[in-house]
This record gives structure tokens, sequence and C-alpha cells, in this order.
């Protein structure tokens, strides 16, 4: 059976995640969310300084291996850590999430790829300032959802990789939505190599943001999540070597996109159990403290039951992360259809909760100053990323 104590190294891990997210990660996410231009607010130090913060404790490289560089920790403990920064700064922990998505696909490459190891892998784990990360280059304007249609061959990645006679030339665009498409270094790249085979027909590659012909587009100014950055991705005759093709195309393409979904729609739940926690929190210690009908709110019956499906959402959540993060330890990366529903259900829950928590707080529930709107915000981001619920729930109950 499962064991719910926590080891000694998680302990010291989700403490560590919770004074820098409480003294640091918290407080920079709510200057830069209140900042307009959401351009100004990736350029600012402060940005920079507390994603630096980040990369010294090492959050950015927890699941990469020890011989690499990395923390080496497993699915279950950096889920643990992934919680409890997102408790405080969601976007920022958004933003960390994909990081890693090139170094960690290389480093499970390494025997077969080993020159990219210095390349992308080693500058990434001994990063302690930010400036090394990833862009997950997914979706397009006219390829979202049915990027997931695996088996349609009239549905087909619009960007292009050529290959040439030293390596490939990519061309196209990726759209708005880009997890730190406007600050990676480095791109993990779905392009199309045989458009005859449909999404099947595309290839990851790996395109480092500084090569000529690589340009990205605005920020995209959102509701929520305003910490993430987000933005297009445009890619005019650039020229990679062979070597920067890290899958090929054909059938083993589902099963690259099935894991990469299979483990970041655990990180999502997380983000999602996170900020409905501090929601929770906040809202439970307000509602203490403020008194009507002569007796703390938290005594009436309506707000308790609210307060108490909260914290039921949560702990159900977290049970069902707990678990996908289990079935990823034992037999990486784990199971789609868990991971999907624990994403599904806590993001829902994320949404609901987060509304009920500024109901309680009344006219401070809309005010910036608490945090209770601002979550609200954020979660509603949380069920269309990685893929919108409603149709991750047609993807999960196909393999029912």
């Amino acid at each position: 059976m499962i064991d719910f104590e926590l080891t000694e190294t998680q302990k010291m891990m989700v403490g560590t995640a919770r004074d820098f997210g409480k003294e640091v990660l918290g407080p920079a996410e709510v200057a830069l969310d209140r900042i307009a231009d959401p351009a100004e607010a990736y350029e600012s130090e402060l940005f920079r300084k507390t994603l630096a913060g980040a990369y010294a404790l090492g959050f950015h490289k927890m699941a990469l291996p020890e011989e690499r560089g990395g923390l080496g920790l497993d699915p279950q403990t950096t889920g643990l850590v992934w919680e409890e920064l997102a408790r405080w700064g969601p976007g920022l922990t958004a933003s960390l999430l994909p990081a890693a998505t090139v170094p960690r696909l290389v480093a499970l490459l390494a025997g077969n790829k080993p020159e990219l190891v210095d390349r992308f892998v080693t500058p990434f784990c001994e990063d302690e300032q930010g400036t090394h990360m990833s862009g997950w280059c997914s979706s397009e304007a006219e390829v979202g959802s049915d990027g997931k249609r695996y088996d349609d061959p009239s549905v087909k990645h619009l960007t292009t990789a050529t290959r040439t006679s030293g390596g490939w030339v990519i061309n196209g665009a990726k759209s708005d939505f880009i997890s730190n498409g406007g600050i990676a270094d480095v791109h993990l790249v779905f392009a199309c190599v045989d458009p005859a085979q449909g999404i099947r027909g595309s290839g990851a590659f790996i395109v480092p943001a500084d090569l000529p012909g690589v340009s990205t587009g605005k920020p995209l100014d959102k509701t929520g999540l305003r910490t993430l950055n987000q933005a297009a991705v445009y890619f005019d005759d650039v020229e990679i070597p062979e070597s920067y093709l890290l899958f090929p195309h054909g059938d083993g393409y589902p099963m690259l996109h099935n894991s990469i979904i299979t483990v970041g729609n655990l990180g999502v739940g997380y983000l999602a159990l996170g900020l409905m926690r501090a929601a929770y929190e906040d809202a439970l210690v307000y509602a203490r403290e403020r008194v009507q009908g002569g007796k703390p709110i938290a005594e009436h019956q309506l707000i308790a039951d609210k307060l108490f499906e909260a914290y039921q959402a949560i702990e159900s959540a977290r049970a069902l992360l707990w678990k996908g993060s289990w079935l990823s330890k034992k037999s990486f990366p784990g199971d789609l259809k868990t991971s999907l529903a624990a994403k599904i259900y806590a993001t829902e829950q994320a949404v609901h909760h987060t509304a009920e928590m500024v109901q309680i707080l009344g006219g401070y529930g809309i005010s910036k100053e608490y945090t209770a709107e601002k979550l609200a915000r954020d979660a509603l981001l949380l069920r269309i990323m990685d893929g919108t619920n409603e149709t991750l729930m047609i993807k999960a109950a196909a393999l029912l």
C-alpha cells in the first residue's frame, strides 16, 4: 500500500519551497501581476531576480538525473514541490514547469546523442540565473485541440521541416500560447516532415532561439497567470543540424506526445491544487476574523459549508494527483487516463472553489488588497492549459 508519510528529503524540499514561496515568490507574483504591460513585467529586474532565486535552489532541474547535474527527484517529490510553489506563485511556477523540456529529453536520449548534453543539459543544470529555459512549440493558429487527432491524415502541423544535405530547415509559426515563448533560449518544435501522415508526420526538433530566422511575437496580455510568459514563435528558413532532430516522425509521435501530456497534465493539476489551497487558506483566516451577526463568519453554516467543500476538493485532488505521480514513478511516464483525470478534476475544482472563496471575502474578494481575485483569474486559465478539459475528457474516456 502507498505510505502517506513524507520522507526526510520530501520534507526538506517542501520546506525550502515554502520558505522561498512565502518570502520571495509570493510577493513577486503579486507585484508582477499588477504591471499593466506584460512585456514590461518580463523585462523587469524583479522577474529575472525571482527566476534566478528559483534556479539557485534547483527547482528548475528537480526531475533531471543526478549524473547529468540534476537533483534526481522522483515524480512524487517534484509534485509536492510544485504544489507548494504554486500555493505562493502559480504563474511563476508555471514558467518553471516547461523550462526543462529540452534538457530532460536530451538527458533521456543521452546514450544516442551524447554531443547534445554539453550543449543543452550541462549549462541548464549549472544555471543559477534563470537564463536557460525551454519553450514547447506545438500548438499553432490552426492546430490546437486537433493536435491530438493522430489518425486523421487531414490534420497536420503547418510548420514544416525540410531535410537538406547538412540537416533541416524549419519554416512556420507557433501560436500565441507558447509557454516561455518570448523568453526561452531554446525551443522544442513540432514540425511536419511528411504531410501524408498528418500529425504523425511531425518530428520533434531542438531549435535554439538565437539562430537566424527565429523571432517572437508580443507577450500575450492575459486575464490570469500573467507572470507566465506566453508568445508566438516564428521560424523563417531556420537551419539546424541533423542531430537536432530528437524524435523522428511516424508511429513514435503519438507515444512522445502522449508521454508529454501524461507528465504535463500532472504538473498543471499541481498548479491548480496549489492555488486552490492558497485561496482556501486565505479565506479561512479571513472567515475566522471577520465578525458579522455577532460571531465570526466561519461559524455561520453557509460559510462553514463553503470552507469544508473547498477542503474536501483539495484533499481529493491531491490524492488523485499523488496516484498519478506514483504511477509515473512506478513506470515512466505513468498512466495517461489517470493524469488526465487528475488534471481535469483539480482544475475544475480550482475554478469553482476560488470563486467561492471570493464570495466568502465579499467586497474584499474583488479587491486587490487580497489575492482571492487574482487566484480566481489564474484558475480559469488552467482549464485550457495543456489541452482544454473538454477535449482531454474525450481523449481520456476513449482509454477506458
